[in-house]
């Protein structure tokens, strides 16, 4: 250990539902010599392994000023958090008059509780940020492929964690509009659409298909705002079904924290539990999200198993979701089977040198008309004017027509419920099935399949493409296409 001297630890949890090997660097031997209590060895770890999480967190109260305010320096230490509360993008007025406004939410959920300023966004909306999921979607292809059963986990296994790279991003992305769409092609064969289905709460869904896969997701996030911190739920149901074998898998995520949202650096962490389950044969994937600990120790490390449907190891899996990942054939104990080797199944593609959003190069493209379609839906959200703004650098205009977009949907929600008619999504619908998450209770949307209709219509029909301008086509994701002039008029 770099701070006294004494030997590190690794451990490998005897649970059989729950088996992971952990590496905490700063935790030495005689810190966890003492007496055990209730669940034995294990158990004094996993207390002594959150205290060490926690010891990372420092109040600054009395150094700023501010009560309830915790700065978190990842890459350091607990005495240099002072220092670090004066970084990051927020002004110093900025700051001060942000966290008086914000610190009576504190213990809230604020996924749409409050207007946020627009130099904290990044020129994209939560509906192209689901579609970053199919940046290594080779990876359930392969899935597809795959003749043995836990070598198939494996792959479908590395594509969830693939995407933690990406969402490592410390901007804020844009909350769709109700109704506003985002599609996808010309990538690897695959057709992404994407819905806001629901407005409060915000609720989206998409699908995906190529030719190996489909891919269904209902997304309602969660939040919980702690003062320089929120935490982040993933309330949503993510099901891919590999089409060869027609087996179904089953995703449930690790929790997000982002940390220092007003004083300091931004930065996002995801500890916990990510479980793929194979619903068809029972085999699943557990991965544990290590949490960042002092200097660093710990971040971005994911390790875990492949289970076969009796709870027995199969594979061990390890990597680092900003890096790469590998999988080894193991032992009953999950030790790695003799004369085997860790193989690397997956590594993060080169990324843009100091860009502004720390986008990916995939980002961008999802972002450009490249992977458009000839034929765009006037509600995608790469038409969308404050995003368009963002991306050209125009913060002005930005915010004003941030302001304007929500100040029409807030109009729209009140002419429908005068008119006492609901919202009907376009390409999504409600199966009526309410399904338990570990965060609350999620309403299932579907794929309606029309948008497969609308392309076919599209495609049948002759002419060149024009392309797009979208400094002349205007965004219209709404239900009333009138009601803009009757507002403006009033």
């Amino acid at each position: 250990c770099a701070l006294c001297g004494h030997e590190h630890l690794g451990v490998l949890c005897s649970s059989p539902s729950l088996r992971f090997l952990v590496s905490i660097p700063l935790i030495c031997l005689p810190a966890m010599s003492g007496p055990k209590q209730g669940g034995g060895f294990f158990a004094a770890f996993t207390s002594s392994f959150a205290n060490f999480g926690s010891v990372v967190h420092k109040s600054v109260n009395g150094l700023l000023g501010y009560e309830g305010l915790e700065v978190i320096n990842p890459e350091g230490g607990q005495d240099d958090v002072e220092e670090e509360a004066h970084k990051g993008r927020w002004k110093q007025e900025d700051r001060d008059g942000y966290w008086k406004m914000m610190r009576k939410y504190i213990g809230s959920d604020v996924t749409s509780l409050v207007t946020l300023p627009v130099f904290i966004f990044e020129p994209m909306t939560m509906l192209q940020m689901m579609a970053e999921l199919m940046e290594y979607a080779h990876l359930l292809d392969l899935a597809d492929e795959c003749e043995d059963p836990y070598l198939k986990m494996v792959y479908a296994a590395t594509w969830a964690v693939s995407v933690y790279f990406a969402y490592q991003r410390t901007w804020k992305p844009f909350n769709p509009i109700l109704g506003e769409t985002y599609e996808m092609v010309n990538h690897d064969e695959i057709v992404f659409l994407a819905e806001q289905v629901c407005h409060h709460p915000p609720m989206s869904s998409g699908h995906a298909e190529n030719k190996h896969f489909m891919y269904d997701v209902t997304s309602k996030l969660k939040t919980k705002f702690l003062g320089n911190s929120v935490d982040v739920y993933p309330v949503g149901r993510t099901r891919v079904k590999l089409k060869r074998t027609g087996e179904i898998l089953d995703l449930v995520p690790p929790p997000t924290k982002v940390h220092n949202l007003i004083f300091g650096r931004t930065w996002v962490d995801s500890p916990g539990e990510m479980i793929l389950t194979n619903l068809t044969s029972g085999d699943k994937v557990v991965l544990y999200f290590q949490p960042c600990g002092w200097f660093g120790a710990g971040r971005y490390e994911v390790d875990g198993y492949v289970y076969n449907a009796d709870e027995e190891p199969k594979i061990l899996m390890t990597g680092k979701w900003n890096t790469s990942m590998s999988y080894q054939p193991c032992d009953m104990d999950g030790e790695p089977l003799p004369g085997t080797e860790l193989k690397e199944v997956w590594r993060v593609v080169d990324v843009p040198k100091n860009d502004k959003f720390q986008f990916t190069h995939f980002a961008h493209k999802i972002n450009s008309f490249d992977t458009a379609p000839k034929t765009l839906l006037p509600s995608d959200s790469r038409l969308r004017p404050d995003r368009y703004a963002l991306e050209k650098g125009d913060l002005s205009k930005a915010g004003a027509e941030k302001s304007r977009l929500e100040e029409r949907q807030r109009a729209e929600k009140r002419h429908r419920e005068t008119l006492k008619e609901p919202f009907t999504p376009k390409w999504f619908q409600s199966t009526g099935e309410v399904a338990p998450t570990p965060w609350g209770d999620l309403e299932i949307y579907e794929y309606n399949g029309r948008y497969d209709e609308h392309r076919a219509t599209l495609a049948g029909c002759t002419g060149e493409d024009n392309g797009i301008d979208i400094e002349i086509t205007e965004f219209n994701p709404w239900q009333y296409q009138t009601l803009e002039t009757e507002t403006e008029a009033t």
